[in-house]
């Protein structure tokens, strides 16, 4: 149908005449938004709405529409070859009240707010989630910095305590290479002695030798500064403990003789009931002799038997009551270092 047929049956369509094809056309037409038609719809409305209240209702003679019809459009078919239909009023019930009072809008415009609303609970939902998660990473990364913290604290400690731990350890060392250096000033100092008791030795004995003395008796003194110019005798150094840190001796051994030489000097002073005790220690400690300190002797010399002195590995000499002892009892004054 043209728009003039439509807006022609305008009219019609407000006093709800218009059959159920012809009705549908005219409300597509004005769902596509003809504006004429829409102005003269709400014209006519306001008028068809009076004039339930002025007429009474009666059946219009089945012959009106086609009447009409052929009045509006003169190439109509004519009423007795119109296809014959049950007879019905125009208005189905209830029907011209919607033609009155028709809907505010399409039905399709109600779910624009429903989409709306969808997308925001959907953007609301997905910030949510985001900020939550957000939250949640970094509740977890707090978490890990912390135990990373906590770590770094107890490594940071336990470096401290390894940085105090190697100074200490550094301090005793100097003091060991300290000590070490001293003994060693002590050994080269208790050598020097020897050897000027060495010379002194020899020069007493050209003097005696001189003075007519008996050249076949030798002495300790001569047998002792012999031994030290044998290159394959075994020597150990020996130096003095806290109890005599001033004091110093040098062991020798003649694998011929089995003979040991203990040249001390700088020990005490015997206390009295007491002596000194040479020891010579392997699996267990065996006593080689026993010599005793008198007041104002600086130096002494002990000669003795040892044949089982190559199995021993350390010498020491003790302070122990008169006529010695089986096993060590009294405090060391000389050690050796062998």
């Amino acid at each position: 149908m043209t728009h003039e047929e439509l807006e022609e049956s305008v009219p019609l369509y407000a006093a709800g005449a218009l059959d159920r094809t012809e009705r549908q056309a005219l409300e597509a037409h004005l769902l596509s938004g003809c504006a004429s038609c829409h102005s003269a719809l709400k014209d006519y409305q306001s008028v068809a709405a009076l004039l339930p209240l002025g007429l009474s209702p009666t059946r219009p003679p089945r012959s009106l529409k086609a009447t009409i019809m052929a009045g509006r459009n003169p190439g109509a078919i004519p009423a007795e070859a119109a296809p014959k239909e049950p007879a019905r009023p125009s208005l189905e019930p209830g029907e011209w009240m919607n033609h009155l009072f028709p809907p505010v809008a399409p039905a399709r415009s109600l779910s624009l707010p429903w989409v709306v609303g969808l997308a925001t609970l959907l953007i609301v939902g997905v910030v949510g989630y985001l900020a939550w998660n957000f939250a949640a990473q970094r509740s977890v990364d707090t978490s890990i910095i912390q135990q990373l913290e906590a770590s770094l604290q107890e490594k940071s400690v336990k470096l401290a305590s390894l940085h105090r731990e190697v100074g200490d350890q550094t301090k005793a060392l100097a003091e060991l290479r300290n000590e070490m250096q001293q003994r060693m000033n002590e050994a080269a100092e208790t050598k020097e002695q020897l050897m000027q008791r060495e010379a002194e030795l020899e020069e007493a004995r050209v003097q005696l030798s001189q003075r007519g003395g008996a050249r076949s008796v030798g002495t300790p003194q001569d047998e002792l500064a012999t031994l030290l110019r044998i290159p394959d005798v075994k020597a150990v150094s020996l130096t003095g403990s806290d109890m005599a840190k001033r004091a110093a001796g040098f062991l020798l051994y003649d694998s011929r003789t089995q003979k040991v030489w203990l040249y001390s000097v700088n020990l005490p002073e015997c206390p009295t009931g007491t002596t000194y005790q040479l020891w010579a220690i392997h699996d267990k400690p065996v006593s080689i002799g026993t010599f005793h300190m008198d007041t104002g002797e600086t130096a002494h010399l002990l000669v003795k038997k040892a044949p089982s002195f190559t199995a021993a590995k350390t010498f020491a000499v003790s302070l122990e009551p008169s006529g010695g002892r089986q096993q060590p009892t009294g405090p060391m004054y000389l050690l050796s270092r062998s």
